[in-house]
């Protein structure tokens, strides 16, 4: 591409080696989550929500188990103000749960955010400024000591309105635009501030390292966030927090090399709404750290759900491979992948498995809410024998033989690919039944009756109707279908090899139905044939029809 020299690596690394975080393996606790879908999300919707949509929103929050929730900045707008009035007028934060309100560091924002949270039970006040190269040359052009004296008020009036507004108020601070600003200078600020609020075990105080805008890539962030957890003044009093944007698409890997460099507590929203690209998206994050046997604190039990009330308060979608959320995420459409799966779902079944190894499945969609009939095997031109045949078992309770479901899987490919669409399971089953149960449309067996007779020898007496007349023919076999099928080829004068039979129970009880399948060869092809009844025998007889009704 052109112009490539035009850009330049715009972040600081640390003026030392900061790479403790390369050895730990993974994220092995839940951090903080701080969800700020009604502020950072909410101001990135082309329509904002309504205050009704955003009291819904909240409870939904609540519900998914958020115990930190920014629920805007009450000093932008009206609507702003009144959603923090509603939820502390009409006692609607738990006792369990802090709102988080956003300011800048200006006297009269200031004054109006603690107007609005008068009465709080508990909330942090989340002050910021920006901090970066950029910012101080381009937007503020402001020297780094007027930059510091921005944030250094704004800490001092915090505590001023803090004294003398009623309410349980913690501090939270922002150097805006971190990631392009030095790190010393970085550093510096923020424990100018910390200097100011003084944080203590009781009080702690929340140093927010915000991804602004992504320039780096992960690792550079982790060591970043390594430099500050080891200079921060009083640290063991301090919660460093996180807030990663997504512009090169590294939002959630930025997340956990950051835990593991230190960080306290993640700021996100679901699903990544946000600014540009977006913010982290908390349900990804939190559901790799699921896939690591690690409880995220969160309860992500039911996504369906959880995504219908997104989409519906926020009017964005929720893309179809999103991870865990998306609507195809779990879906599988390859033959290949299908029968991986397929084969895996019967290995959990024969070993009881304690831990979750089913390929192409990081986590069970079950956990989540998702049904393995419609999300994870999906039928289309591309699907193969093992996942329409693992699902035919699954939802319908037909068991095919190996190499029948191979000339089945044929059948349904045949029939999407003319179609151009993906097959419902209706449709699936709908195909099995018209092609191979119970075809009686040519000839038909009536009744049939069994003499034992010495060395196993069964005879049969069969009553065969062919085009409407009936007639009644016999034979001797080595069982009872191969009596009848003996009887049946003398009669239709029709030759071939009954090659393959099996059987299982379709459904549990004395009146279950039983389900039979007959595979013949006729002129060196093979065809299938299945019967369902609740004598096994007749349902065997009838899967024989039904193949040598195919043959005719």
């Amino acid at each position: 591409m052109k112009n490539a020299g035009k850009y330049s690596r715009g972040y600081f690394m640390p003026p030392t080696d900061c790479y403790k975080w390369v050895k730990k393996e993974y994220v092995d606790k839940a951090p903080i989550w701080c969800s700020v879908d009604l502020r950072d999300g909410n101001q990135a919707l082309i329509v904002p929500m309504s205050l009704e949509e955003k009291l819904e929103f909240f409870g939904y929050l609540v519900k998914a188990g958020f115990k930190e929730i920014e629920v805007g900045f009450p000093a932008a707008s009206e609507t702003e103000y009144e959603f923090c009035r509603a939820l502390i007028e009409r006692d609607l934060i738990p006792d369990d749960v802090t709102i988080q309100v956003l300011t800048q560091s200006r006297e009269h924002i200031i004054k109006k955010t603690f107007e609005a949270l008068e009465g709080c039970k508990n909330a942090v006040v989340h002050l910021y400024n920006s901090t970066s190269v950029a910012q101080r040359e381009q937007v503020f052009r402001k020297s780094k000591e007027e930059i510091i004296d921005i944030a250094v008020t704004g800490a001092k009036l915090l505590n001023e309105y803090k004294a003398k507004t009623t309410g349980n108020f913690r501090f939270e601070y922002s150097p805006e635009s971190f990631t392009g600003t030095e790190m010393e200078f970085a550093l510096e600020i923020c424990n100018r501030v910390l200097e100011i609020w003084k944080p203590t075990p009781d009080n702690k105080v929340i140093i927010n390292l915000p991804v602004t805008v992504e320039m780096s890539m992960p690792h550079v962030y982790a060591c970043q966030v390594e430099y500050m957890c080891e200079n921060l003044l009083d640290r063991e009093n301090v919660i460093v927090s996180l807030h990663p944007h997504n512009d090169r698409g590294c939002a959630v890997a930025d997340s956990e090399l950051g835990l593991l460099a230190g960080a306290d507590r993640i700021e996100g929203t679901l699903f990544g709404n946000g600014e540009r690209t977006g913010n982290v998206d908390i349900v990804t994050l939190a559901l790799n750290m699921y896939s690591h046997g690690v409880d995220p604190e969160l309860n992500f039990e039911n996504l369906p759900e959880l995504v219908e009330v997104y989409e519906r308060v926020t009017r964005m979608k929720v893309y179809e491979r999103t991870p865990y959320s998306g609507r195809l995420v779990f879906a599988a459409f390859s033959g290949s992948h299908q029968d991986a799966i397929a084969k895996g779902m019967n290995w959990r079944e024969e070993h009881d498995c304690k831990h979750w190894t089913v390929p192409y499945l990081p986590i069970d969609p079950k956990d989540i809410g998702r049904e393995y009939e419609g999300d994870v095997i999906r039928i289309n031109s591309q699907s193969g024998k093992g996942g329409i045949g693992y699902l035919l078992k699954q939802q319908f309770g037909y068991d095919l033989p190996p190499k029948m479901r191979e000339d089945f899987g044929y059948v349904v490919k045949g029939i999407s690919d003319h179609l151009h669409k993906e097959l419902k399971p209706e449709e699936v089953n709908k195909i099995f039944v018209e092609t191979y149960l119970n075809k009686c449309d040519k000839f038909n067996v009536i009744e049939a009756h069994y003499i034992q007779k010495p060395k196993g020898i069964i005879e049969a007496t069969v009553t065969v109707e062919v085009n409407g007349a009936q007639r009644i023919c016999s034979a001797d076999g080595n069982g009872r279908l191969d009596a009848v099928s003996n009887a049946l080829k003398a009669h239709l004068g029709i030759s071939y090899t009954l090659e393959t039979y099996s059987e299982h129970a379709l459904e549990s009880g004395s009146k279950s139905m039983a389900c039979a399948y007959v595979g013949i060869v006729k002129d060196g092809k093979k065809v299938w044939g299945a019967g369902t009844h609740t004598d096994i025998i007749v349902a065997s007889i009838k899967a024989l029809v039904s193949a040598i009704n195919r043959t005719m």
